[in-house]
């Protein structure tokens, strides 16, 4: 397909002697994916797959040519991931993850410093991040992810800990960003409104293998 974002072939993962993930082929073009399954099905797993933090068989490739294993430092700068339950070092403070992001990234800052300030993580940003609430850490996460020039980006659980308000200005960026021919493959307990996201299709795991509706 011409516009195929994303590609995943013979990719498997256990842990220990325990497989958890199968999955044979899988082809995704551009748009926005609602990844489904029940608690330890494997959701986060197949997040972290994907993000390239964790290892597996097999081959997963970007835009029809950047492989995870070829080409690892290119293909994570193309895939971005937001953490359910995200940890940072203690000593650092929000600015510095910013800062690394930034050099590590690349990209127009100025979006993600305006999304910075709607969000509100302007006003804790200089802080250590041992200071943060949950609701603090996850707003960080979720801003992080979208620095950089990325394909696609993976949130994991991002309607959690996070109010209402910034729900919905999280609606605005996904859609804003998508627009701009940004991918998204995200996971969440709660029904994503398909008033505010045109969903591409649903990714569902089933018998460890990853299905797409």
């Amino acid at each position: 397909m011409a516009d195929q974002v994303i590609s995943m072939q013979s990719v498997s993962k256990s842990y220990q002697d325990f497989q958890v993930l199968d999955i044979p082929r899988l082809d995704l073009s551009t748009g926005i994916y609602w990844l489904k399954g029940e608690n330890g099905a494997g959701k986060t797993t197949t997040m972290k797959v994907l993000a390239g933090v964790l290892p597996f068989r097999g081959n997963i490739t970007l835009n029809g040519h950047v492989n995870s294993r070829q080409q690892p430092v290119q293909y994570r700068r193309l895939i971005n991931y937001a953490e359910a339950e995200p940890l940072y070092p203690a000593y650092l403070t929000g600015r510095d993850l910013l800062e690394l992001y930034f050099r590590t990234k690349g990209g127009d800052r100025q979006p993600v410093l305006e999304m910075s300030a709607k969000m509100g993580v302007d006003n804790f940003v200089n802080n250590p991040v041992s200071s943060y609430s949950s609701g603090m850490l996850k707003k960080l996460s979720l801003l992080l992810a979208f620095v950089g020039k990325p394909s696609i980006i993976l949130l994991d659980e991002p309607l959690i800990t996070i109010d209402a308000k910034t729900i919905a200005q999280l609606y605005d960026f996904i859609r804003e960003v998508h627009a701009e021919g940004v991918s998204f493959i995200i996971t969440s307990h709660q029904p994503l409104d398909s008033g505010r996201l045109s969903i591409a299709g649903t990714l569902t795991i089933e018998n460890k293998n990853l299905i797409l509706n």
